[in-house]
């Protein structure tokens, strides 16, 4: 991992990163953090690898949302001698996906897998059948249909359409990155932090086309067009 360059201390290595200097100790114990080059039994110096993995560290679980556990689970994968890029982003896959709770409705969750599985022999898509994001799916089809939106199902199919150019990016992301290291932490921050971009993404996308749709609502003014309901709102109804 190491980058070498020039070395600091601890002190210096919680300015540069802005981690507090409890945390780096935590993080050097849990093996989240290499150990620095010793200069005497109480001391040790740092170089540019350091700080890297702190801003990674810093990035997944700050940016990204993942507890501590699940970072340290990743990097361990990220610093294991592997060289299966496929391998890795299951693994990372399976981290970032939450667990699906414990279900009384077995029978839906059943019928929602083959749905899932339907749907991506349509669409000519290569998954295990038991890969966590078909159960998790699956999951959420259950949970629509529970509230009334069985056909919910359309959506998905819409969105698979766009998730399928999304994997291209993501791969050409880590294709892109050079070496092994670059490319497996590449799979790590491209998921992880992907995830959070993709959502942030979303939001823009949703109030950019509520704007198109519904210019009355535009910077809380009203138009010629508006229902003449809403020319009668209070100004808190049209926050």
């Amino acid at each position: 991992m190491s980058r070498g360059g020039s070395t600091v201390r601890i002190g210096e290595l919680s300015k540069r990163t802005g981690v507090a200097v409890p945390t780096i100790k935590y993080y050097l114990r849990e093996g989240m953090l290499p150990p620095g080059e010793r200069t005497s039994p109480n001391q040790a110096r740092y170089d540019e690898s350091h700080v890297h993995r702190l801003r990674l560290v810093r990035a997944l679980i700050d940016v990204g949302g993942l507890p501590v556990a699940k970072v340290r689970d990743l990097l361990a994968t990220v610093d294991s001698p592997s060289d299966d890029i496929d391998k890795l982003l299951g693994t990372v896959q399976r981290a970032v996906i939450p667990p699906l709770p414990a279900s009384g409705q077995a029978e839906m969750q059943a019928a929602a897998e083959e749905e899932v599985r339907a749907l991506l022999d349509d669409l000519g898509w290569h998954c295990r059948e038991d890969h966590p994001a078909l159960t998790a799916l699956a999951g959420v089809l259950v949970s629509a249909q529970a509230l009334g939106h069985g056909t919910f199902l359309d959506t998905v199919r819409r969105y698979a359409v766009i998730a399928a150019q999304i994997g291209v990016a993501d791969l050409d992301y880590i294709a892109d990155k050079r070496g092994v290291d670059g490319m497996l932490e590449s799979v790590v921050v491209g998921t992880v932090l992907g995830d959070t971009a993709l959502i942030a993404l979303r939001r823009l996308a949703q109030v950019n086309e509520s704007t198109k749709r519904y210019p009355h609502r535009r910077a809380g003014t009203l138009t010629e067009n508006q229902p003449e309901a809403l020319t009668q709102a209070g100004p808190d109804d049209l926050a």
